[in-house]
């Protein structure tokens, strides 16, 4: 699918106007340097393509609807703290491949050797044309018509909050604010976002595509940390941890790189190297 993408005039935090961004490259925006990110293909072609990648998706909401029914009985509020029985409930959820597909962009990359960059993404994000993912919308309206909050925990930048409120809404939620679209405003951890929640709410279940998005504990680890910190971890998936698949990027593959700033050549040798054989 070709993308058209549009012009996106960027605000800048002291009220001044920024230069007007397009995604195809012009004057007023140097163009992203030339990239092979081929190697991302299968996991952009499996997002789009793939029954399985659906079937996955509505799994994560089935389950998570299961618990979820689960949460309001009796005997299970019983189980809580006092203090936490009387709690309003909140589901804590992630936007970008756990509810609002990108792949386009990332093809739209890929078929224009182009790096991920900060003009590309917001006009993306400016076209609001991002689809909801399989079981989503269901899910989240259901969770909401039992009375729980959603919040929608996102590192996109504050910047591109309009936008994002209007793609949500269009592609179904409801209960799209200000107060519960919270984006990111100075550190990417969720975990600020996470206690200004709890502070009101008892959080039943977060949901994410990347383990970030469910702990602190995952982040800045290896990748032999990250699989020690899900072994601690395990009995909480499919209960309060919802994962969503997402092959085409993500934290896992910071983890390969060990989070340095590398050449695309570095990053190419270190996923080779990562590579297990017989």
């Amino acid at each position: 699918m070709k993308l058209k993408f549009l012009a996106l005039l960027l605000t800048i935090a002291t009220g001044a106007s920024a230069a007007t961004y397009f995604a195809t490259g012009s004057a007023a925006q140097k163009p992203a340097a030339a990239v092979d990110n081929s190697y991302q293909t299968a996991g952009v072609l499996y997002m789009q393509k793939a029954g399985e990648y659906r079937a996955l998706c509505y799994q994560a909401f089935n389950i998570a609807r299961l618990r979820l029914d689960a949460d309001f009985e009796k005997k299970n509020l019983k189980r809580l703290p006092k203090a936490e029985r009387k709690m309003p409930r909140a589901i804590m959820v992630d936007i970008d491949e756990t509810v609002l597909d990108n792949s386009p962009a990332q093809a739209y990359g890929i078929r224009n050797n182009k790096a991920f960059n900060l003009a590309d993404w917001y006009a993306w994000g400016d076209m609001r044309k991002a689809k909801a993912i399989p079981g989503a919308v269901d899910f989240l309206n259901y969770a909401h018509s039992r009375g729980v909050k959603i919040f929608y925990v996102s590192n996109r930048d504050e910047v591109q909050k309009a936008a994002t409120m209007d793609n949500l809404k269009k592609v179904g939620f409801n209960d799209i604010t200000d107060e519960n679209v919270m984006l990111r405003q100075k550190e990417s951890s969720k975990e600020a976002r996470r206690d200004i929640i709890r502070a009101k709410y008892r959080i039943v279940m977060q949901v994410g595509d990347n383990l970030d998005d469910l702990s602190n504990v995952f982040e800045k680890k290896s990748v032999e940390e990250r699989f020690a910190e899900v072994e601690k971890a395990r009995e909480h998936f499919g209960k309060d941890y919802i994962v969503l698949p997402n092959a085409m990027y993500g934290t896992w593959e910071n983890a390969i790189y060990g989070y340095g700033r590398l050449t695309d050549e570095q990053k190419a040798e270190k996923r080779a190297g990562a590579l297990e054989l017989p």
